[in-house]
């Protein structure tokens, strides 16, 4: 590096003390600096993101759930929902009766739920966009029904169920005619009761007239028992 100390003003006759004297003098390295870039912009050191952190807690959330819902349920139903509006989802809702819940998530936080259940047998309508019905009653077909009206008040005919899971067997979508057609729980009692009464009512008529003549049978066959038994005591 260089330096420069002091200067003579030039004069008419050049002098060799008119030119600027200067002096080099070494450079310490302990005084240089060279701009190192990757302190300057250090690279940002990597930390788990705010998003991928609450995406977690929301994928163990939602498998919380899904399974708290398989507690006291009698059948799941996945349901084509892609295309759906919010207001169709909040309408659908409203319609279902109270023991009935309608949930949206991933096939794979469903089946990470119901893994080494009963319910394992749904495996094959995880295809696709599904919202999954859980029904905590056993009046099957008025928990399928509001959907079905829903399903075609709305022209929603590509919206079908995709499969579901009743008694540990799983129906697709061409099974479903069984389940909509169950009887209900009274219907189901009513029809019990009809076939116990009918053959009692028919026994009861047809034991009358033969009962009548074996107690008379009877008590003739006592009357001659205590006749003998007398007699033999006389004697």
């Amino acid at each position: 590096m260089e330096a420069t100390l002091f200067s003579f003003p030039s004069s008419s006759r050049p002098s060799p003390l008119s030119q600027t004297l200067t002096l080099s003098r070494p450079t310490n390295p302990l005084l240089s600096f060279t701009p190192n870039p990757t302190r300057i912009n250090p690279q940002p050191r990597r930390f788990p993101s705010i998003r991928s952190a609450i995406s977690r807690t929301k994928k163990e959330q939602t498998v919380e759930t899904v399974k708290k819902n398989l507690e006291n349920c009698y059948l799941i139903a996945g349901i084509k929902y892609k295309g759906f509006t919010v207001k169709q989802f909040q309408d659908l809702r409203r319609s279902l009766p109270e023991n009935t819940k309608l949930i949206v998530a991933k096939n794979t936080l469903v089946y990470k739920a119901i893994e080494g259940t009963q319910w394992e047998v749904l495996k094959p309508c995880m295809t696709g966009m599904n919202a999954w019905l859980f029904v905590h009653s056993e009046e099957i077909p008025a928990a399928i029904k509001p959907y079905r009206q829903f399903q075609k008040e709305r022209k929603l005919d590509e919206n079908d169920f995709t499969g579901a899971v009743f008694e540990g067997k799983f129906y697709g979508p061409g099974d479903f005619k069984q389940l909509e057609s169950m009887p209900t729980r009274a219907e189901i009692y009513a029809k019990l009761l009809g076939q116990l009464q009918t053959p009692a009512l028919n026994l009861v008529g047809t034991l009358q007239a033969p009962a009548r003549d074996l107690v008379m049978l009877l008590r003739a066959y006592v009357n001659k028992l205590e006749e003998e038994g007398g007699g033999g005591g006389g004697q």
